[in-house]
This record gives C-alpha cells, sequence and structure tokens, in this order.
C-alpha cells in the first residue's frame, strides 16, 4: 500500500512538472510574443534602403543642396568572427584601437544590438571604400553600406538651409518610431522645417539566415521587401546669387540682412553673420564642437531669433499712428535745438541741422526732436481717457505692422521681439506714475522696443505696398492659404505716401542737402530708405538701414542690421542699398563701394 502511495505521488509530481512545462512552453510560443519576435529576428537579416533626400533648389531653379555618395562600414556584432585587427585597421585607414574600443562597446551592449547593423564607420573616402570591397569576406559581419548625403553647390545660406545629422535616442522617442539609429533626419533651418517632405521613406531588403549565420535566401522570395521611396523636392523664394552675394558684403562683421519681394512676402536673402560656411554643413558631426565654441555664435540666426532696438526707422511707425491720429500732419513745423529739451536739465539729443522742419524732412534729415513731439501728440491725445488707453492704443497700432509678436514664417525658431504696452510701465513705475515724457525714448525706437531685421524687412515691404504684407515665407508656393492673404495695418492706406515721400529725399537729394542716406543712392532706381543709428549698450551703436525700389511697383524690400556699426549710413546704408542694385540690375557699378564694404572688419568691436 505504502509503495502504491509513493507510485501516485510520483506520477502526480511527474504530471506537475509536465504541465509546467507545457505551460511553459505555451505562455512562450502563445502568450508572450518576445521569443517568437526573437527567434523570427534571429533568422532574418533586414537591410535597410535609404532613400535619396529631396533637392532645395531655389526660386530661379539653382541647386542650393543636393545629393552625392557617401560610404560607410557596418557591422552585425553576432556576426563577427575572429579577425585580424591589424589588418582591418591598415584597410579602413583608421587606428587597431579604434576598432578594438568599437567591438568592447558592442560587446556590452551585444543583448540589445544582436544582429542588427550599426555604423562604425561614415562617410569613408571612396578609395578606402573599394579597398575594403576587394577584401570584405576576410571580414565576416563587415559590411559596406552606400547612401546618399547632402552636396552644397552653392556657398551660401548655411543658417537658412539648415544641416542634417545622425538622429539621438531622443529624436526617435520625440518621433513615435519613424527613425531608428543610423537614420539622419534635418536639425535646423529648411532641412528640419521640411523635414517630412524632403526625408522620403526608407524601403528594406529581408533575407534568411541558417543556423551557422549565413544568408540563404530573400525572405518569402521577396514579397516583403520594400523599396525606398525618394524624397520630394523643395523649390525656395530665395535667390542664390542674391543670398551668396550678402554673405560677401557681410564678411567679418555681425548682424543680418533680409530681401523681401513685397508683392508676394517671398524672402529673396536671410543672411546671419558670422554663420555656418556651407562646406562644414555635409559632415556637420566634424565641426559641431568647432561652430559651438566660437564666441560669435555662427548657429545663432540673427536673422530671426535676435531682438534689437531698431532706432530711428521706428520714427516712420510713430509717424504713420500721428497721422492717423490726427495729431500730425505733413505740413506740422517742429524746433530741433540739437535735440528734444524737457525738464530742468533733460535732452534727447539729435545731430545738427536746420530748423523747424516738415515731416518729409524730418524722415530725411532723422530729426529726433521732431519725432518727440509726434510721440507725446499720440499719447496725450485728449481723446483717450488717460496715458493708459492712449498707451494701448499706440502698442495696437505697432502691433498691427507685424512688431511685438512672430509674423509667422514657414522658417523654424523665429521670435517676435518685444512692444511695451501700459502694462509694462505700470510694473514698472506703478500706475500713475508715469506719462509721455518717461516713455520718450520710445519716439526714436529705443527703450524697451525690440524687433528682429525680419520684422524691420517686413516693415520695409509694408511701406513699399502702402500698408499691408504678406506673411513673409522661404518655401515657393506654400499650400498654407494664410501666406497670400494681406495684412493691413491699422493705418489707413492713404496716409502711407506722405511718409514715402520722406524717405525717397532720405536718398535722392543732392549731397549736402541734409538727407541721411545720400550713400544709398543709384541712378535710375528710386531707392527709397530710412536710415537708423541703434544705441547698444555692449559697444558702439548699431548701424541700421532699411528700404526699398523702385517707388513705384517695388520689388524688393532690404533691411540691413550691423552691430556695432555706427551710423546707419556707415554700413548699413551702403549693404542694403548694394543688394538693391545686384538685384536689379544683375551688377554693381559702384565697385569702389562695394570693395569698402566688403574689406570691412567690424569684428574687433564685437564684444565677445
Amino acid at each position: 500500500m505504502e509503495g502504491r502511495d509513493r507510485f501516485i505521488r510520483l506520477l502526480i509530481g511527474l504530471g506537475v512538472a509536465v504541465a509546467i512545462l507545457l505551460g511553459r512552453i505555451f505562455f512562450i510560443q502563445i502568450i508572450d510574443p518576445s521569443y517568437k519576435e526573437s527567434a523570427v529576428r534571429n533568422s532574418m537579416v533586414e537591410e535597410t534602403i535609404y532613400p535619396t533626400r529631396g533637392v532645395i533648389y531655389d526660386r530661379n531653379g539653382e541647386v542650393l543642396v543636393g545629393n552625392k555618395v557617401a560610404y560607410d562600414i557596418l557591422v552585425t556584432p553576432s556576426e563577427v568572427q575572429p579577425f585580424d585587427t591589424a589588418a582591418l585597421a591598415s584597410v579602413l585607414d583608421v587606428s587597431e584601437e579604434f576598432i578594438r574600443g568599437k567591438m568592447d562597446e558592442y560587446r556590452r551592449n551585444n543583448r540589445r544590438i544582436g544582429y542588427t547593423s550599426v555604423v562604425m564607420i561614415k562617410q569613408l573616402p571612396a578609395e578606402v571604400y573599394m579597398r575594403f570591397a576587394e577584401v570584405h569576406y576576410k571580414f565576416p559581419g563587415f559590411k559596406g553600406q552606400v547612401r546618399s548625403i547632402r552636396d552644397y553647390p552653392f556657398n551660401a545660406g548655411g543658417n537658412l538651409l539648415g544641416y542634417v545629422s545622425e538622429v539621438d535616442r531622443n529624436y526617435i522617442e520625440r518621433h513615435g518610431g519613424v527613425y531608428k539609429i543610423g537614420d539622419y533626419a534635418g536639425k535646423t533651418g529648411i532641412e528640419a522645417a521640411m523635414e517630412e517632405t524632403l526625408r522620403g521613406e526608407k524601403g528594406c531588403h529581408i533575407y534568411l539566415r541558417n543556423s551557422r549565420n549565413q544568408i540563404e535566401s530573400r525572405y518569402m522570395d521577396g514579397a516583403m521587401d520594400k523599396e525606398a521611396v525618394p524624397g520630394k523636392d523643395v523649390v525656395t523664394t530665395i535667390d542664390a546669387h542674391l543670398q551668396q552675394y550678402g554673405q560677401q558684403l557681410m564678411q567679418n562683421k555681425v548682424g543680418a540682412i533680409v530681401a523681401i519681394e513685397p508683392s508676394t512676402g517671398e524672402i529673396l536673402a536671410m543672411v546671419s553673420s558670422p554663420g555656418i560656411d556651407v562646406s562644414q554643413l555635409a559632415d556637420i558631426g566634424r565641426h559641431y564642437e568647432e561652430i559651438a565654441k566660437s564666441p560669435y555664435k555662427p548657429m545663432y540666426n540673427r536673422a530671426v531669433q535676435a531682438s534689437y532696438p531698431p532706432g530711428s526707422v521706428f520714427k516712420l511707425v510713430n509717424g504713420l499712428i500721428g497721422l492717423e491720429e490726427g495729431v500730425l500732419t505733413p505740413q506740422n513745423m517742429y524746433r530741433c535745438a540739437q535735440g528734444y529739451h524737457f525738464g530742468a536739465d533733460h535732452k534727447l539729443g539729435c545731430h545738427n541741422h536746420r530748423s523747424p522742419i516738415n515731416m518729409e524732412e524730418s524722415i530725411m534729415m532723422s530729426c529726433n526732436a521732431y519725432y518727440c513731439y509726434v510721440l507725446r501728440n499720440i499719447l496725450d491725445n485728449r481723446k483717450y481717457p488717460g496715458i493708459d488707453a492712449a498707451m494701448d492704443a499706440w502698442h495696437d497700432y505697432v502691433c498691427s505692422f507685424g512688431f511685438g509678436h512672430k509674423l509667422g514664417s514657414d522658417f523654424p525658431s523665429e521670435l517676435g521681439g518685444n512692444i511695451p504696452s501700459a502694462r509694462t510701465y505700470n510694473r514698472a513705475y506703478g500706475k500713475g506714475h508715469w506719462n509721455s515724457l518717461t516713455v520718450i525714448s520710445l519716439s526714436i525706437g529705443q527703450g524697451e522696443i525690440l524687433v528682429t531685421p525680419l520684422q524691420i524687412a517686413n516693415l520695409s515691404a509694408t511701406l513699399a505696398n502702402r500698408g499691408y504684407y504678406y506673411i513673409p515665407h522661404i518655401i515657393k508656393s506654400n499650400a498654407d492659404s494664410k501666406f497670400s492673404e494681406r495684412h493691413y495695418t491699422k493705418v489707413d492706406p492713404s496716409q502711407f505716401k506722405k511718409v514715402i515721400n520722406g524717405m525717397y529725399r532720405a536718398v535722392n537729394e543732392p549731397p549736402g542737402s541734409g538727407g541721411t542716406a545720400a550713400i544709398a543712392a543709384v541712378s535710375g532706381l528710386e531707392i527709397c530708405g530710412k536710415t537708423g543709428t541703434a544705441q547698444n549698450p555692449r559697444g558702439a551703436d548699431n548701424s541700421v538701414f532699411m528700404c526699398f525700389a523702385p517707388r513705384e511697383n517695388p520689388q524688393i524690400a532690404v533691411a540691413a542690421y550691423v552691430e556695432n556699426g555706427g551710423f546707419g549710413a556707415t554700413w548699413a546704408a551702403p549693404i542694403a542699398s548694394l543688394m538693391v542694385e545686384q538685384y536689379l540690375t544683375g551688377e554693381v557699378r559702384r565697385k569702389d563701394l562695394e570693395r569698402r564694404i566688403k574689406e570691412g572688419d567690424l569684428l574687433y568691436r564685437v564684444k565677445k
């Protein structure tokens, strides 16, 4: 009996063991897919086929960014067999230490990598790759990969175009499995803004391997293979030659140039200086540290990210507001005694010129005192119950010109600057404890006003259009309807011609007449412009100029901003007018001026 009980217990124990084993097998094969996936993965080899990235063109069909062939060396750690390290290092023209370091890294991560192929060396020279191709059979687990990388026929617009680089884990996680380690994506500029269009779709070839890790055949005779879909091309609004010319003018200077076609809002050129040379873009990883450590911040796109005081170009906005509010007429004469005097010993200074002057002359001569009177008339207007209401009305007028907020361009990283309101000064001084004299510096584009060069160029385009602008954009035929809508200011279009007359005279009056922008005059082009000299707490004043041409049916509006450049007429006005001359005539006749600008070096003035 006792033996029978022992036998029954043995059978029960055996049954339980079998049940556990069967349950485990059921769990592994049916419930938990990870083992099946691992087995399938280990028996399959997936070879990624990278698509050709879309080409970026300028407005005239010139290739700004194309593609060229690059050669990489890949390694599949689990397939690597003992090999001659010295021989492989010699073939690939690297050190033995480099290969040993890489293999140690792969061994440490073998469980994660498994049979995945990873890039060991990027962008080998063609002759090195061909040398490897001849002997690769000696090194199982190592193979070559041919892919395309970016090519730059024009040295134009490094910051504008942006760069492509390998994605990291954070980028992969943010984009929900679209990318994997070894993939590339646009990280800045147009490459980033148009990434979904440019990248295309990856393809793959799937192969089966046997128990000895040898490739045997195509999986399902290639039925599961997927061909790569090339990225779509992108046509920009940029004029490659104008962009390149702008970079030459801004060499060894800090600042920006933006040129816009007023009738469409298309950006013709966007120069940020110092910028990234396109020769560095194709292999940004090699140059990244050097660029990042530069005291001049070449990765910083000053055209859309730098917030500057606009200086005297802002007088035009105040003048237009004064006209619309009925507190200014073109005939109003105001006195200037080398500045605007107020209080016992306060003065907002101005250069020496004849006095009194009317509105057109105030623009032509860039009189500071005149616009102190204008701003006070706006803010002390009795139709408003108090300074707060008048200040907020001024704020709304200014914002309608595209200031104080992002314009909404299709270019990434755009900032909006700052336009103060009554709330700004109530916080600073207390409600009821400030007045129009407290904020008098706003009259000449100083104080709390901050704008981007893109916004100044947009102001110039708004003036060219006599009261409206299209949102500046950089992609031709952008499908978004907002780029074809007119955005009107709160100033009636009839007021603009009164200001434009002054801009025309500032450039085209005979020398000695007092026009501040005579250096920008080009015979036959009818350039209308306004100089600005913006105070800079970190050094010499900033040089500012905006203009458009020709006077009727304008084809181009330009803003130039040069840090530490001094008077607007010294650097910014020549730069902007040379851009206009180059664009409208296809050549520059003022060779001496062009030479002075190109050879000018202002970097020594910039505090790093």
